[in-house]
């Protein structure tokens, strides 16, 4: 018997018992008997064991929701917040670029972003317009889309491993009406100037590459040093949950898609972070993750914008120096991806290694296998595994340490976050329903498909979606918790155990996460058909022994043995960002493209099943 009937039969027992006439402690130690016997001691030992760990992640959810209405009901925005961080500490260092040692205290922060501020509304740009964002991450990066929230603009934070018609397209959906782009990026603008609209205003930020200025562009820097410090006379009116920018994530329509992140949402993803793992004023935070994404950016300088936390940044991962720079800097939080940690433990052992001051990592994707590991190595007393999504209301973390969980929901109180597993068909991913039309939950055990109910009215679980409205109602389910409700689904695949604790399984659909990235199959697949004349190709991804995530496996069709792989590759490198690109061929008489003749995608990759074309980057990733 489940607890709840147990707890029933428990009640009406003591209830008959003293109508009985019997004493109320008689009746209540036979209850008691009646609840044990009924299947209730499970419930017990439940209540036992995550009493403390539940309590702790309601008072979390509480101290959020509280935060967000009072500045709710103040009118706050992000910037607004940041002016009052500003205020408190003006000298503090703010943001670190590890990479060339340049610091920023608060107050040089919040004047470069004031700085772009008035520039852009002195160049005519209104409140809503949207501006792109294209330079690898560095502390200019974060002024840049601050400055243009405080002048009530939208970036678009553009990846940087996007080229050609990935990069093409997402400038013309974004509907920017300019382009800012460092001059480390000015070789990919110019691949892709003839295909921006004339009216795009562009404009170059740092040094200029070996490309020079590129024509029609307008050297940033300069006009930020001619431009008003002071904040700006008339303060745009926004609100929590108005638009801050936009996050781009791969989609099952092939290129990517462009992620709503509102000012709340912002709020919310930085806070939640903070009070979970207990992050205190004082840490010095380590950020080698890219500001194109939300880990980086909100997860990560959210500490900084919001809390007042000094963040290190690198605009790329380097394991020799992870530690040496986290010793340098008096890291006391780092963040990672799974990658980090296992490239980590593949360095030679080193003093260095021990000396730092790091007692947190946040993050997400560390294997069970090396989690252990990792923390009695280097010393990391705490790993703060969590999973969630851009754009998604069922976000969960790990906060008690339990190896290898992503997270967690209480089952004593599973309605205070409603987030659930639900049953699919596997083959199809179509949610199951019971007689009612409703979903199916799982129970402890069974993989299921993470769902979150959704009210828009409530900041923790509204749903912003996408700029596509139509990308946007196919992340959204109906009657699935109840009659007539409305879910968001998150497209992957988790298990719960009894006591609550959550492990992600696998991502359903036509994406897979490789290198820290995810790679929309459907994308991958147009490029290399157009490549090779329109010929059939089916990509998948496949699980590789001791490598987190899956990597990218081309099945083409060449029944006269015609194709030239070191050529495909070469135009490839043009055309898809490094973690997209394909790390095993499959050649075959013909392609099956609806998957009947592929390997299912939760199989491990057998070597002596594909053709081994290209290591990427680094050897360790295979």
């Amino acid at each position: 018997m489940r607890a709840p009937g147990a707890g029933a039969a428990s009640v009406v027992s003591l209830a008959l018992l003293w109508l009985l006439g019997l004493p109320w402690t008689w009746s209540a130690v036979a209850a008691l008997g009646v609840y044990v016997g009924s299947g209730g001691w499970r419930f017990l030992r439940i209540v036992c064991k995550t009493a403390r760990r539940d309590l702790f992640g309601l008072s979390v959810l509480i101290r959020v929701r509280l935060e967000l209405r009072r500045h709710q009901r103040a009118g706050h925005t992000i910037p607004r917040i940041f002016q009052a961080v500003v205020q408190r500490q003006p000298e503090r260092l703010a943001l670190v670029d590890a990479g060339t040692g340049e610091c920023w205290t608060f107050v040089q922060l919040d004047t470069y972003s004031n700085a772009v501020a008035n520039l852009f509304r002195q160049l005519g740009f209104a409140q809503g317009d949207v501006v792109a964002v294209f330079l690898e991450g560095r502390p200019e990066f974060v002024g840049l889309w601050l400055g243009l929230a405080k002048a009530g603009m939208e970036a678009a934070l553009l990846n940087v491993n996007l080229r050609r018609e990935p990069l093409a397209f997402c400038l013309g959906t974004s509907g920017a009406k300019a382009l800012i782009f460092g001059g480390e990026m000015a070789a990919a603008v110019a691949e892709v100037s003839g295909h921006l609209g004339k009216s795009l205003i562009k404009f170059c930020s740092g040094d200029l590459g070996p490309e020079g200025i590129l024509p029609d562009t307008h050297l940033l820097d300069p006009l930020l040093k001619e431009a008003s410090t002071a904040p700006l006379a008339q303060i745009p009116s926004k609100g929590m949950d108005d638009r801050l920018f936009y996050i781009y994530t791969s989609g099952t329509t092939g290129l990517p898609k462009a992620a709503i992140v509102v000012h709340s949402r912002y709020y919310r993803m930085a806070a939640f972070g903070h009070h979970a793992y207990r992050m205190q004023a004082a840490d010095v935070l380590y950020d080698c993750l890219p500001l194109y994404h939300s880990a980086g950016n909100i997860i990560g300088v959210g500490q900084c914008l919001i809390y007042g936390l000094t963040v290190v940044l690198r605009k790329k991962f380097s394991a020799s120096r992870f530690w040496d720079d986290c010793i340098k800097y008096n890291c006391t939080v780092v963040q990672y991806i799974g990658e980090i940690c296992r490239y980590l433990l593949k360095q030679p052992v080193r003093e260095a290694e021990r000396r730092h001051r790091v007692r947190l990592a946040v993050g997400n994707g560390l294997r069970p296998a090396i989690w252990e590991e990792f923390t009695q190595r280097f010393g990391v007393r705490q790993i703060g595994e969590f999973y969630g999504a851009t754009e998604c209301n069922c976000s969960i973390a790990n906060m008690d340490g339990k190896v290898g969980s992503c997270g967690f929901n209480s089952r004593i109180l599973p309605h205070v976050y409603p987030i659930r597993l639900v049953k699919v068909n596997e083959d199809t991913m179509e949610l199951l329903r019971d007689a009612q039309g409703l979903c199916i939950p799982c129970q402890a055990g069974e993989p299921g498909l993470l769902v979150g109910k959704i009210n828009q009215q409530d900041p923790l679980r509204r749903f912003d979606g996408y700029v596509s409205e139509s990308a946007t109602s196919k992340k959204i389910a109906h009657s699935v918790f109840s009659k007539g409700d409305s879910a968001y689904l998150s497209g992957d695949v988790l298990v719960m155990d009894e006591l609550g604790y959550m492990y992600f399984r696998d991502r359903s659909g036509d994406t897979f996460r490789w290198r820290g990235e995810n790679v929309s199959t459907t994308e991958v697949e147009g490029v290399l058909s157009r490549l090779l004349g329109q010929t059939d190709v089916a990509v998948y991804g496949v699980a590789v022994p001791g490598v987190e995530g899956k990597a990218g496996m081309a099945a083409i069709a060449d029944p006269h043995s015609l194709l030239d792989p070191n050529a495909m590759y070469q135009e490839l490198q043009k055309v898809l960002a490094p973690y997209a690109r394909p790390i095993f061929l499959r050649l075959l008489p013909q392609v099956d493209t609806t998957g009947a003749s592929l390997p299912h995608p939760n199989l491990s990759l057998h070597p002596s099943a594909c053709l081994l074309i290209r290591v990427l980057v680094h050897l360790v990733l295979l």
